[in-house]
């Protein structure tokens, strides 16, 4: 199979018609495709409208999940089934247009990356409460991250199989795709694609995803800077914790001897004692990281590098008996 174009879809009955024409329109020259249509938990119908299109076009497969589970959980459901080459990831409410797949697999082939990601050059969405927060929130992944993509939330992607099968998304981690790419070493590029006002069903952005969004920031920043060395951020903060705590100890006492101030009742002694305390719990939660990631890595056969390719070299040593 040469592509697999992968769809979450929640109560789209209305669009699956003419998003499954317009995907066949799109794709027809190509020799080889598969559609892979994920339902995550539709209560309107959807199932039973793919159901019907799959009956005509077998190309067309259909993931059912047992309830609504969220877009990137119906997302990582779609590329554990996919099995083309190249994985086109895109949203079933025909904002995103079919018509851009195959510049997006040309950019693909020409430019020898492993992905590239859309930029909706021209929103067909309100500003208020879709545009503007979009906004903010890529400006603040940017400045966290340090990935240059303008548009984290576009979901037509082109990737390269063996990248897109090493991805984990939880939570929100759709929209951090790009992270994630970078994080494993990857070479990606944006280009810009169409984008459509939407026409039939119901959206299912609200302001609260702004939210939960940020808080998955904060796990992807740490994914990407300290997932390998926890130690370094928790015993770093502990330690500053305990330094200050010791700060307030010496105040206290120079207090106590220059103006006869009583230890017990000057406040800094007990901010001394909490800050203490805190660092010893950081750092043991510092501690107790380093054996989760040593366990996560090590139970696994993971490893805490990624190799593009090799050239007259032995297979390792902890492959062959993992092979074996």
């Amino acid at each position: 199979m040469d592509l697999s174009i992968v769809i979450p879809i929640k109560d789209e009955r209305e669009n699956l018609g003419r998003l499954h024409e317009r995907l066949t329109d799109a794709l027809r020259a190509l020799p080889s495709y598969e559609i892979v249509l994920v339902d995550d938990g539709s209560t309107d119908g959807s199932h039973l409208e793919m159901e019907s299109l799959a009956a005509q076009d077998a190309r067309l497969k259909i993931v059912r999940l047992r309830r609504n589970f969220g877009q990137s959980a119906a997302m990582q459901a779609g590329i554990d089934f996919a099995t083309g080459d190249v994985i086109v990831t895109m949203d079933g409410d025909l904002q995103n247009d079919p018509a851009d797949i195959p510049m997006l697999l040309e950019t693909l082939r020409a430019g020898d990356y492993d992905a590239v990601f859309g930029l909706r050059a021209n929103r067909q969405d309100t500003f208020i409460n879709r545009t503007l927060p979009s906004r903010l929130g890529n400006w603040l992944i940017r400045k966290v991250t340090g990935v240059e993509i303008k548009d984290m939330g576009c979901t037509l992607r082109a990737i390269k199989k063996d990248l897109a099968k090493s991805l984990s998304l939880y939570g929100e981690m759709h929209r951090f795709i790009p992270v994630l790419v970078q994080h494993a070493g990857a070479t990606f590029v944006q280009v810009p694609v169409q984008h459509h006002p939407r026409t039939a069903g119901k959206t299912k952005y609200n302001i609260t995803r702004t939210f939960r969004v940020l808080v998955d920031l904060i796990t992807v920043k740490f994914m990407q800077s300290y997932m390998t060395r926890p130690m370094h951020v928790m015993g770093l903060a502990g330690m500053l914790a305990m330094l200050l705590g010791v700060l307030c100890l010496i105040a206290t006492v120079v207090i106590k001897l220059v103006d006869g101030t009583s230890m017990i009742r000057n406040p800094l002694l007990h901010l001394s004692v909490m800050l203490e305390l805190i660092g010893v719990q950081v750092i043991s939660m510092g501690l107790l990281g380093e054996l989760v990631m040593r366990t996560y890595f090590e139970s696994q056969g993971k490893r805490v590098y990624a190799v593009r390719s090799t050239l007259n070299v032995a297979v390792p040593i902890a492959e062959e008996r993992r092979a074996a």
